[in-house]
């Protein structure tokens, strides 16, 4: 039987490629759903270079406020303006306003009363403002309800959720997707290096992220500085703090011509074309979209091991990626790299693991297990 059209409203802060992975998600499985469903997005903000163009509604507040004031007051009229007319509410923002909730980071509740603290810290948590918003908001986000269900991105964060809340709780765990690239018009990969000061026969490691310096970017730098001079870096998504970091690494004066830094940008496809290698000793990501997208291009990836990454949980090690023994290896990630660039077999190798992790990762197959819980989650409103 065909599935009715929904009306489904979307709540996430921003919608848009260039503000990060999960949001880049988000605007992925809107894509994928939008198809056969009517979509309204509820943000702060909405990229206009997106290239999915939906409905949608502005919720701001005051930039005066505190963030944890901004996250409440955002709750609080998402829940208002979402209440009635749609069939489906899918939220990836921390509130309660959601049928479906999805989390993409660690829970704050894993964060501020499972992890270990330091006693200071552990005892200012609890007479903070700011914590006790969080707490409250992802209780209220999680509690278990009919017509409910709080979705997990990785197999890492289910765990976390599971250790905050409680092991007898059941958590779905949906996994990003990647679609693959249209293939690029002869010459452009050449020419986009030409166009960044490159030459054809340098050997460039990418990485791309919303904020370079958690993904790992300290450990990539000392690595370049271990190998020749015709290893170079792209780093995508630079800010003031990773220009910072980088210009004032004591390593910078024999790297400065080896380092480039590009700006946040909501097409960084042009990028994947450019390089070599992907890049991705990141010391906290619950999943990792960037490394499943440059598969996709048919990069080899190296990647932090599991409880950094969540991706790793996805990928065999020596067949998909280069596992690091720990993100901050810089002497094995730059073994690493040397053996990438030389050794074409063991690139071949992962390339053709790397193809079928992205066959295993399609937007389509996301879709349909969302649509799959939405049906749940109407059977349940039914039946009550």
């Amino acid at each position: 039987m065909p599935r009715p059209r929904l009306k489904i409203a979307f709540v996430v802060d921003r919608f848009g490629h260039r503000f990060g992975g999960a949001e880049a998600y988000g605007v992925e499985l809107m894509r994928e759903l939008a198809i056969d469903h009517d979509i309204t997005v509820f943000a702060r903000d909405y990229d206009p270079a997106c290239d999915v163009q939906l409905p949608f509604v502005p919720v701001r507040a005051w930039s005066i406020l505190p963030s944890w004031l901004r996250v409440l007051l955002f709750a609080c009229r998402v829940r208002r303006l979402t209440r009635k007319g749609y069939d489906v509410v899918h939220s990836h923002t921390n509130g309660w306003s959601g049928d479906i909730e999805v989390v993409h980071v660690t829970p704050v509740r894993y964060n501020w009363r499972v992890r270990p603290l330091s006693l200071l810290k552990r005892l200012s948590s609890y007479i903070s403002p700011r914590v006790h918003t969080y707490l409250w908001l992802e209780k209220r986000r999680v509690r278990q309800r009919p017509a409910h269900r709080t979705v997990a991105v990785s197999g890492l964060i289910a765990d976390q959720l599971r250790q905050a809340y409680g092991n007898n709780r059941d958590f779905p765990i949906i996994p990003p997707g990647v679609t693959r690239p249209v293939p690029p018009a002869e010459g452009e990969a050449l020419r986009m290096r030409v166009s960044l000061g490159l030459a054809p026969d340098d050997y460039v490691c990418l990485l791309v992220a919303r904020n370079p310096l958690r993904k790992g970017l300290p450990t990539v730098v000392k690595a370049l500085a271990r190998l020749p001079a015709h290893y170079k870096l792209l780093v995508v998504g630079s800010n003031a703090a990773t220009r910072n970091f980088v210009h004032g690494s004591p390593d910078y004066a024999s790297l400065s011509d080896r380092i480039r830094l590009i700006d946040e940008t909501s097409d960084v496809a042009p990028y994947y074309l450019t390089a070599d290698l992907y890049v991705h000793p990141t010391l906290n990501d619950s999943f990792g979209m960037a490394p499943l997208e440059a598969m996709s291009f048919g990069l080899p990836v190296i990647l932090s091991p599991a409880p950094w990454c969540g991706f790793a949980q996805y990928v065999e090690d020596g067949q998909d990626v280069m596992m690091l023994d720990h993100p901050e290896n810089n002497r094995q990630l730059a073994q690493f790299i040397q053996r990438m660039s030389e050794d074409v077999q063991w690139r071949r190798r992962l390339v053709q693991g790397g193809s079928q992790v992205v066959d295993r990762h399609a937007w389509s197959a996301v879709a349909e297990s969302y649509l799959e819980l939405y049906g749940q989650v109407l059977e349940e409103r039914r039946q009550g």
